[in-house]
């Protein structure tokens, strides 16, 4: 398992995410003078908002929403309580700034596209049936996951500066949803639910969106390296969260899967992509959003606990979840 563990850690090094982000480090470390102008980081954000926001609605557009209204409030509140469980455990650490412990707790709740990719693709290797709408819950769990940290981050930042004055909370929620991040997202999600945009989507946006993300991770990872020092002190605590939180996600994610499954059949398939979801980190979604929403935030610790242990621990535990789920519902 420790080999089987080291070789996805090294081929998750190869991957365009961790490799951008790993070569901005470099170029840092070595005192280069490359840099990507604010303003086109901006729209290159932007960019990668609306696309995640237009493919998500397009799978929600298509899917039984009969069907799906369960198991989405299912993914909803895992992703809630994800964010919430980190913000009370990680958060709380001696030397973890509250900031990078909820935005890594926000990356905990987001969802990786690639995870269940994978988790799907060994679903139908051994036969196990599920639903063809349980991709489209990803966006039920990753949006409230991020929102959610995004309104922890700012209800920080708004007590230190209130010196303990009681904060509102809906205020705050208003203006995350408004902030530049969840206004694109959201916009694409409204776009690819109402409209029809699948021909500008697959003509620009998902063309470019591999491109796209490795110039933000570009960034992420000069950005990361120049706040290197933060994380020193603290390494352990992260490296810790990061391989006991897919674990213990993907068990909470498998239970209450259990219960949509009791209430509406659900299938065991349906539950173990649950379960996969929720033992994911974000790799794509997350990281711009928080970047833009969270500035305070260190990327050396988001990104790296959650693409760098959190991936290879939650791709290594799909077989678990398949596992149980042949005890829990034997054929």
């Amino acid at each position: 398992m420790v080999l089987d563990f080291l070789a996805t850690f090294l081929a998750q090094l190869q991957k365009p995410t961790l490799a951008f982000l790993i070569g901005g480090m470099v170029l840092a470390a070595l005192g280069s003078r490359f840099e990507i102008p604010d303003a086109i980081y901006r729209f290159v954000v932007a960019l990668l908002l609306l696309r995640i926001g237009l493919g998500a609605g397009i799978e929600i557009r298509e899917a039984e929403l009969a069907a799906l209204a369960v198991p989405a409030l299912v993914a909803a509140v895992l992703g809630v309580a994800i964010v919430l469980i980190g913000r009370f455990t990680l958060a709380r650490m001696p030397g973890v700034r509250v900031e990078d412990g909820v935005a890594t707790a926000g990356l905990f709740g987001a969802v990786s596209a690639s995870t269940l990719a994978a988790g799907m693709v060994i679903l139908d290797g051994e036969g196990v049936a599920f639903e063809g709408w349980v991709p489209a819950l990803y966006p039920f769990m990753d949006i409230p996951a991020l929102v959610t940290a995004i309104v922890l981050a700012q209800m920080h930042r708004r007590r230190k500066e209130g010196d303990g004055a009681r904060v509102a909370l809906w205020p705050i929620v208003v203006d995350s949803l408004r902030g530049a991040a969840l206004s694109a997202l959201l916009l694409g999600l409204a776009i690819g639910l109402l409209a029809r945009p699948e021909s500008v989507y697959e003509s620009f946006y998902d063309p470019l969106f591999r491109g796209l993300l490795s110039i933000l991770m570009l960034v992420m990872g000069m950005e990361a390296y120049s706040r290197l020092a933060e994380m020193r002190r603290v390494a352990h605590v992260y490296a810790a969260y990061a391989i006991a939180a897919p674990l213990v996600h993907g068990l909470l994610g498998f239970g209450l899967g259990w219960v949509a499954h009791v209430l509406t059949g659900f299938s065991p398939g349906g539950v173990v992509l649950l379960a996969v979801m929720a033992a994911s980190s974000s790799d794509i979604s997350g990281p711009p959003t928080l970047r833009a929403a969270i500035p305070t935030a260190n990327p050396s610790t988001y990104v790296g606990s959650s693409t760098g242990i959190g991936t290879p621990v939650a791709l290594l535990s799909i077989p678990l979840w398949l596992a149980l789920a042949q005890t829990v519902f034997p054929a």
